[in-house]
């Protein structure tokens, strides 16, 4: 399957890549994972107007991405391009909820999140209150 890449990403649709791309990240994708990245589609005020068809688009966009060498650099590229700064923390936390929805985090998510620590700019302080917020939410 060839990559479309006049594929235009609003900003829910990078919220869902990132959170694909966390879930997949270890390359197991779990339920507890998929039905973390659907609540928060279903239920979060920035996706009131998303249309929950994109999540399939997205997500095949983020696999295909996943197969190139420098797919990752592609997918930061595609998401800085459409994500307005103001969402990054957003798109953090959600990210970090993804990570940590089934209760361990495997080395391959947490260097993903580092990733998106520092394409996306976060301070590190305001990143590890985010981080703090998701372990508390998913303790058991």
């Amino acid at each position: 399957m060839t990559e479309d890449t006049s594929l235009t990403l609003s900003a829910q649709d990078c919220l869902v890549a990132l959170m694909i791309a966390v879930s997949a990240s270890d390359e197991d994708i779990r339920t507890t994972e998929l039905i973390k990245i659907q609540t928060a589609v279903n239920i979060l005020p920035i996706f009131l107007d998303y249309d929950n068809d994109r999540i399939s688009t997205v997500s095949q966009m983020v696999f295909d991405l996943f197969e190139q060498e420098d797919g990752l650099d592609a997918l930061f590229g595609l998401i800085k391009g459409a994500l307005p700064d103001r969402l990054n923390e957003t798109a953090y936390a959600l990210a970090c909820d993804v990570a940590a929805a089934d209760g361990k985090l495997e080395e391959a998510e947490l260097r993903l999140l580092e990733e998106i620590r520092y394409e996306l700019e976060l301070d590190r302080l305001h990143a590890a209150a985010i981080e703090r917020g998701a372990r508390a939410r998913h303790v058991t």
